[in-house]
């Protein structure tokens, strides 16, 4: 069996997160001097593990093995949102690096813009083909509205050729993350097999009314377009339950009301609403569902509501055998104390499933926090997801 040298895994986790260290966590957003910092130091570490790397023309960096025969592309991403965590992303990388290190036929992958800053997963889709030069032509910075080229001009990427994986080069893709909630937690475990990765539907929810005086006009005349849009989420949060499977979820993350102010009745409200499942038939249920509300305000109320899909992004199924092995490997070191579940975010593994098998292990995330600086995770459990994931990769190699 592969030896993993567990020291020398923890050292390089908290040698990365000294760049752009924040606190306890760390700000090293995408195309930053701090996000380019730390994929020369992956190359470093890389080249030290015996691997070959490079850096495509999104920051992709991606670390090759000399000789023939089955491998696997471990990997995540290495860039993080504002002021956030250690781990997110880092830990796929290095422990990619921890199981090149010990001799396993690996090569390491760190995705660019996992976290969105310029896009939807522009590095993985791009390495998957998914990605041309109009959407990068098009796309922008989500707070600045920096356009992306500029951004790869100051980073010095700017026309560097884009890479493109081979699938038939690899016998799959793991990935280990933290899992970014409090299950394993609350359940007193130490690991998750994913099962798979949920789906993504994502919509726009737009109520018209008529914007008017809040003094002068009568509670009979109005056409409120806030009152619509509490109508129907209101009918959200009373129907959905009904429809949604065990695991769904769905937020409205926005609500944008017109003209915004104090003294004027609002005359438009837009909300940007998604759900996700990791089965296609509940997506489509809730999907069915919105609509019904909508239909059903829009005849009822003062208002004029529309709703439109924005996008939706497949679940991907853990191929059987990967995750066959993860859990055996599982089996083997947990002590009972893992389980099998869902991934609620979404992942750069959910794109490569695209193109070859897939399968992700998820470790506890201590209070279930991601996202911020306070993010971590024990050190024990740290070593114990390393060790699963050798196995896991050995015994799938062998098969």
């Amino acid at each position: 069996m592969a030896e993993i040298d567990t020291a020398r895994f923890l050292a390089d986790l908290h040698d990365l997160r000294k760049i752009g260290e924040f606190k306890t966590g760390v700000h090293r957003p995408t195309y930053t001097p701090q996000d380019m910092e730390s994929r020369r130091w992956l190359m470093a570490r890389m080249a030290e593990v015996g691997l070959e790397p490079s850096m495509d023309g999104l920051g992709n960096v991606i670390g090759l093995r000399k000789g023939e025969g089955p491998r696997l592309l471990v990997g995540s991403h290495i860039e993080t949102q504002n002021e956030a965590g250690w781990l997110d992303g880092a830990l796929g990388v290095v422990a990619g690096l921890a199981l090149a290190r010990a001799g396993l036929p690996v090569e390491v992958v760190a995705f660019a813009d996992e976290e969105a800053h310029f896009g939807s997963f522009l590095g993985s889709r791009s390495l998957i083909g998914a990605v041309d030069e109009a959407e990068l032509d098009a796309a922008k910075h989500v707070q600045t509205g920096q356009p992306l080229r500029d951004a790869l001009r100051e980073a010095g990427l700017e026309g560097i050729a884009r890479a493109r994986l081979d699938p038939a080069r690899y016998k799959g893709f793991f990935e280990l993350h933290i899992e970014q909630g409090t299950q394993l937690e609350n359940a007193g475990l130490r690991s998750g097999v994913v099962s798979g990765i949920v789906g993504v539907s994502i919509w726009r929810i737009v109520c018209v009314g008529k914007q008017d005086h809040t003094g002068g006009t009568t509670m009979a005349e109005r056409q409120d377009a806030t009152v619509a849009a509490m109508r129907v989420l209101s009918l959200i949060d009373g129907r959905f339950p009904m429809v949604a499977g065990e695991r769904s979820v769905w937020t409205c993350g926005r609500l944008a009301i017109e003209p915004n102010s104090p003294h004027v009745i609002p005359g438009r409200a837009e909300m940007i609403f998604q759900f996700r499942d990791v089965d296609e038939t509940v997506l489509d249920r809730m999907g069915e569902c919105l609509k019904a509300i909508v239909r059903e305000v829009d005849r009822r109320d003062r208002c004029a509501v529309m709703v439109e899909q924005i996008s939706r992004s497949a679940a991907a199924i853990s191929a059987p055998a990967m995750r066959g092995a993860l859990e055996k490997a599982a089996a083997k070191h947990a002590n009972g104390q893992w389980q099998s579940m869902p991934s609620g975010a979404i992942h750069d593994a959910q794109h490569v499933a695209r193109i070859m098998p897939m399968a992700m292990l998820f470790t506890p995330s201590i209070g279930g926090v991601s996202h911020h600086w306070s993010e971590d995770t024990r050190e024990e459990d740290l070593v114990l997801a390393i060790r699963i994931l050798a196995d896991a990769a050995e015994d799938y190699l062998s098969s």
